[in-house]
């Protein structure tokens, strides 16, 4: 599988010759080590050498596996440089001699490989961007877990941290990326096979690293990141060439919210859909008009959002006054296939009074979108009287003015035909409705305009003499006047009556946004970072910010923040959603003082004072929600203070019982050895002098274990790292324990690398293991210990054939004080686990727990070769690395 944006370059057949300018480069990307990707890089390099390229093998690594020695024949290799580092000898690529060399193309394996110390760049991938520039064409290999963004998720994964990084942009940027990808079984069964590691790391490499459920997320990974990158050029290239069709290469779906309770069920359908096709994305998106705060329900919408990040889908928020336009223009800009609405809550008469509804005209103007229209259970009831809209639209008026005019002449014409049946005051009452409902539909202006035109109607073609604007009678020009006031007086009864009805509206939809949103900070459920956004979407804006102002000597608080309000510099950002981020309250367009150093500025377009009312009482929650922020953290940092506190409360219960305890044998056996009354035999004196030496020298064990856990405590735990053979660790360690606990089986390989350790520390930690495997290892069936090297890691594991222990309780088995249980308060204070996990991760090891295989406990130390980590160490080290502990 393959990205390319089409430019010739490494990934082409063809050769530019010796051509200026910038080289092209060419990755081939692997969930995992032994996947194949040295393989099809020096493939890839022998096919373009037989059409005739200039290529050089600059560094490649084969890792001791025949079929990829084997590529290097017949290829022009580079020699490497060779580099002394702390009194060894390194290998790394020549790069002065690549660039002297100038070839055409140049092969370079590990691409996030770390340099050694004194080579011109720090990273492999440095050299490759100097090879560019010179005009080189680069091949390279990658693993998916070198890449920057996925290291944390690839640890969490695996539980082994990447060293070695290169940032995404580097292989984002590069013109040809191509996955090398095989099956989690195909790939454990090369390793099984000898064809990725020499035979004694298998096992290791198959029970960590290599599980099957770790490389088939390491896969998932690469094939999701690929993808992404694929759709980057797509995207790319429909802009470049301004395509506004949508182009049905994944599924895209987008699910209009109003915020209306019909927002849950139109989420999970939308899902349904996306998820009918595999890899398809769901969009969840809210229109908000431009005039201020939005008519919708923010806890409503706040709870949509959540549903909708839960389904794995993302929400958005776009500004527009025309909502169908406003949705399919995200839906473009998106490339989405497919659009879900839900039907209109519009009431039957309701629909036929204003026209056609959203869903329609979306529909119209959909193009190549598929929209659903999806049925539930408020469609037909009416938006409600909390929802309507913050002014008369534009439609509504223009539908007033047309009633104005057409409804006086259709009506002048009715009643020319039942004039015999009708008086003068009858006509009057009906022009008088025909006015009221012009009011009702286009507001207060349309209905003066009805008003004029019936005045003159009636007088034309009802008040004698007929046909003319005249009027004979006293009594009928007082009718006329009267109707005129009347109507006048009735609309702008009706035009107040609705504008009370929106400033009603626009009132509730305030004190719902600001009463959820107090509630949410209040309750520290909003964070700052999202309080902002709610403001930012709320009123239409581009960004907001928060800024904070430093007191100055020599005034008061207030009148610095005056002086430094236009100063540059003065004044510093706290939090920002949305960009352009502003860095003063000058550069803002609508900026609102909090406090004596607070301000929130918000950038994208001025504010009516009502708004500005509201806004005032959302910098309050920011500066309420900042305080809370800082409290937490505060909070926080006092978390080690009050676990130390617990420390000493669980310390001063061990040393009431546990260090009193051989405290009181010795001293009854020096005061009995002292009596002057006995008269010891012999072996009495013996073996009192016995129990008095070793409980002392239990003391002493647990006076040193609770010092040195209070070293780590504090970190002030001296280590003396250095280069030690593990075997000599371990032999020492055995001898410490009782002659008849020794009866432990050791099987540490020759071959293992020096470890970097401070051998009396760990020799402690192994103690401490095997004393605990030896406590609850079943007679005849002694504890195992061996050892593994895998990368630049050494796994020591003590294995057991005991009761094990619970995963739920594994965390807790290295908290001090804790026996998971155990009621033998004879056996130690509950701190050789705790203590062998931090002295291990003093020496930049772990320390982890897992299930024997039949039963029992295996407990495994990971410590550090002592090669300095970041470089090859010997022939394939860099390989190995990948595949972690």
């Amino acid at each position: 599988m393959a990205e390319d944006d089409g430019r010739v370059g490494a990934g082409s057949d063809g050769d530019s010759g010796g051509r200026p300018g910038r080289g092209h480069l060419r990755i081939y990307l692997g969930s995992a080590a032994g996947v194949g990707k040295s393989y099809a890089m020096l493939s890839e390099g022998h096919r373009r050498a037989e059409r005739g390229a200039d290529v050089v093998v600059a560094f490649a690594e084969a890792h001791g596996r025949p079929h990829t020695s084997a590529l290097l024949d017949g290829l022009e290799v580079i020699p490497r440089a060779r580099l002394e580092h702390r009194g060894s000898t390194f290998e790394e690529m020549d790069l002065d001699a690549v660039l002297a060399r100038r070839p055409h193309i140049a092969l370079v394996d590990e691409f996030a490989h770390t340099n050694v110390p004194g080579s011109r760049n720090e990273k492999r991938w440095q050299d490759v961007e100097e090879l560019l520039d010179a005009g080189v064409d680069v091949i390279s290999a990658v693993n998916i877990q070198h890449l920057e963004s996925l290291n944390d998720v690839v640890e969490k994964i695996t539980g082994v941290p990447q060293r070695e990084t290169v940032p995404d942009a580097i292989v984002r940027s590069a013109d040809q990326v191509e996955l090398v990808d095989m099956t989690a079984e195909a790939l454990r069964r090369r390793m099984a096979h000898g064809n990725i590691y020499p035979p004694e790391k298998i096992d290791a490499a198959l029970t960590n690293y290599f599980r099957s459920g770790n490389l088939s997320a390491l896969r998932e990974l690469a094939l999701l990141w690929l993808a992404d990158k694929v759709d980057e050029g797509l995207q790319r290239y429909r802009t470049e060439h301004k395509i506004q069709g949508t182009w049905e290469a994944r599924e895209r779906v987008v699910v209009a919210l109003t915020g209306g309770p019909e927002g849950r069920t139109l989420i999970r359908r939308a899902a349904r859909i996306a998820a009918r096709s595999a890899g398809g994305d769901l969009l969840a998106v809210h229109v908000t008009k431009s005039d201020g705060l939005t008519g919708a329900d923010p806890a409503a919408l706040a709870s949509q959002r959540r549903l909708a990040e839960s389904v794995g889908g993302t929400y958005h928020q776009v500004v527009g006054d025309n909502i169908p336009e406003a949705l399919l223009a995200f839906a473009r800009a998106e490339n989405a296939t497919q659009l879900v609405l839900g039907a209109s809550r519009r009431s039957w008469l309701t629909a036929m009074l204003t026209g056609p509804g959203i869903g329609s005209r979306t529909i119209r103007g959909s193009g190549d979108i598929d929209v659903h229209i999806v049925t539930h259970a408020e469609m037909g009831r009416g938006r409600g009287l909390t929802r309507p809209h913050g002014a008369i639209t534009l439609r509504r008026q223009i539908a007033g003015y047309v009633l104005g005019v057409g409804l006086p002449l259709l009506l002048t014409l009715a009643l020319t035909g039942l004039h015999s049946n009708l008086n003068l005051t009858s006509d009057a009452l009906l022009f008088l409705v025909a006015v009221i409902v012009v009011a009702l539909t286009g507001g207060f202006v349309p209905a003066v305009l009805a008003a004029i035109i019936g005045s003159l109607l009636l007088n034309y073609y009802f008040i004698p003499p007929v046909h003319k604007l005249t009027i004979a009678q006293a009594n009928n020009a007082l009718a006329l006047v009267v109707f005129v006031i009347v109507g006048l007086l009735v609309s702008w009864v009706v035009d107040i009556a609705a504008r009370r009805t929106i400033q009603a509206a626009r009132a509730a939809a305030e004190s719902d946004l600001l009463a959820t949103t107090a509630g949410s900070v209040l309750r520290g459920q909003q964070g700052l970072s999202a309080l902002l956004d709610r403001i930012r979407e709320a009123f239409g804006m581009d960004s907001v910010t928060l800024l904070e102002c430093p007191a100055v000597d020599g005034g008061s608080a207030d009148a610095s923040a005056e002086r430094l309000r236009g100063m540059p510099g003065a004044w510093h950002v706290v939090a920002s959603q949305g960009t352009p981020v502003v860095t003063r309250p000058g550069e803002a367009d609508v900026e609102v003082p909090v406090g004596d150093r607070l301000s929130l500025a918000l950038k994208g377009r001025p504010l009516p004072a009502a708004d500005r009312r509201v806004l005032g009482a959302f910098a309050s929650y920011a500066a309420v929600a900042l305080d809370q922020q800082r409290l937490a953290a505060e909070a926080q940092a006092a978390k080690p203070i009050a676990a130390a506190d617990k420390m000493r409360t669980a310390l001063l219960t061990a040393v009431s019982h546990d260090l009193r305890t051989p405290l009181a044998s010795a001293k009854a056996a020096v005061t009995s050895l002292r009596s002057r009354d006995v008269d010891w035999a012999a072996e009495d004196h013996d073996e009192l002098l016995a129990t008095a030496d070793e409980s002392l020298d239990r003391l002493t064990h647990l006076v040193d274990n609770l010092l040195d856990m209070t070293r780590l405590r504090a970190g002030a735990l001296s280590l003396f790292p250095r280069s030690a053979g593990l075997d000599e660790i371990v032999s020492r360690a055995l001898d410490n324990l009782d002659p008849a606990a020794r009866g432990v089986t050791v099987d540490i390989p020759d071959s293992l690398p020096e470890i970097n350790v401070d051998p009396a520390i760990l020799e402690r930690v192994i103690v401490n293991l095997t004393e605990n495997a030896l406590r609850y290892s079943p007679p005849g069936q002694p504890p195992l210990l061996t050892a593994s090297a895998l990368g630049d890691r050494v796994e020591l594991r003590v294995v057991d054939r005991g009761p094990g222990i619970p995963e739920k309780d594994r965390d807790r088995m290295f908290v001090p004080f804790q026996r998971l249980g155990d009621t033998d308060n004879t056996t130690g204070v509950g701190l050789g686990l705790a203590l062998s996990h931090g002295l291990t991760e003093a020496m930049g090891g772990t320390l982890t727990a897992e299930d024997t295989p039949g039963g029992g406990l295996t407990m495994t130390v990971s410590v550090p070769v002592a090669a300095e980590p970041g470089y090859q160490c010997e022939p394939g080290q860099r390989e190995r690395e990948e595949a972690g502990s």
